[in-house]
């Protein structure tokens, strides 16, 4: 794949199931199987609640700071082979905080992780989310007491179950998080409708919508999202896992590159959803989409990206240098 940034992935959704398993036996958790192509089995999801079920049960075999350095490192590992220039990775404190697990285990773990990745020369920083079925009230909790670690997270999101859960109840916390100078994203457009992205960007003040491919449905936001030039980070392979669209032949990625959208391809939760941010690469090749466009989605990555200009500029010169592999 060419030089590219990934900026919509769950650090928890990384958990292959042979690290759940090993975990689960480090730490005396009892799983309902340790046999990993069971659990792969299991991968089958009728929605995106189906699939918060299994995720976040699972994330009870995280418990200590090791724990979560194993995780984030495995991730950080195969994004630096695929060739990866950048990674902005979300992570979810809530769960971890309802599983007993204090937020200096979790900060501990991941910073460790990242501290090593970045030695090894990869760009990457954490973005801490809310979970949006929790409420807002939770949400400024959580933000709240985070605070002692703001120099190890660049910016805040939204994210677990879309519909019933608007953006409009964040809107204060958000605003704390920018006073705060976080960057600000927000899921929205995957399950709930096109009002959920108009929302998400009056209200909460996002600079990127993850996902968002539900924008589609109503051409005036697409004019106001191209004519402002709003990233979406579009998960091709999660979309068709948890049933956003019926099949990959039926993605709405290339009339999005048609109509100008400034969109990146990743991975989401990749151990979930059949593959990291190449297997998606993949996905959209298969679509049918050229060189040009493929650099298109590259540069908008590195562009849509929270690292300063200079940066910017050094990774597109990278990129205008590299060759599209043929596979």
């Amino acid at each position: 794949m060419l030089p590219a940034a990934e900026l919509h992935v769950h650090l928890e959704g990384t958990l292959e199931p042979e690290l759940l398993v090993a975990l689960a036996a480090r730490n005396g958790v009892a799983l309902p199987t340790t046999d990993v192509e069971q659990w792969r089995a299991r991968y089958v999801f009728g929605d995106l609640q189906a699939f918060l079920d299994i995720y976040y049960a699972n994330l009870a075999v995280l418990r200590t700071p090791q724990d979560f350095a194993d995780l984030a490192t495995a991730y950080l590992d195969r994004a630096r082979a695929a060739g990866l220039l950048r990674v902005e990775a979300f992570f979810d404190p809530q769960v971890h905080l309802d599983n007993g697990v204090g937020l200096d285990v979790v900060f501990e773990g991941f910073g460790a992780a990242f501290d090593a990745a970045r030695a090894r020369g990869l760009s990457c920083d954490l973005i801490l989310c809310f979970l949006r079925d929790r409420g807002a009230d939770a949400a400024e909790e959580v933000l709240r007491a985070a605070m002692p670690f703001r120099e190890q997270f660049i910016g805040v999101g939204l994210d677990s179950a879309e519909v019933g859960h608007p953006p409009a109840p964040f809107a204060r916390v958000f605003a704390a998080a920018a006073a705060e100078g976080l960057h600000r994203v927000a899921h929205a457009g995957e399950e709930g409708g096109p009002e959920y992205v108009r929302d998400a960007l009056d209200l909460l003040g996002v600079e990127r919508i993850d996902h968002g491919i539900r924008a589609m449905e109503d051409p005036e936001l697409v004019r106001r999202l191209v004519d402002e030039q709003v990233p979406l980070t579009v998960c091709p392979l999660s979309n068709v896992a948890l049933r956003a669209v019926p099949e990959l032949a039926a993605h709405p990625l290339p009339a999005m590159l048609d109509a100008g959208l400034r969109f990146t391809v990743n991975s989401d939760d990749p151990a979930y959803f059949g593959g990291y941010v190449e297997a998606n690469i993949a996905a959209v090749r298969s679509l049918g989409l050229d060189e040009t466009a493929l650099r298109t989605l590259a540069r908008n990555s590195i562009d849509a990206a929270f690292v300063p200009h200079e940066q910017k500029s050094a990774w597109r010169s990278v990129l205008d240098a590299s060759e599209l592999p043929s596979t």
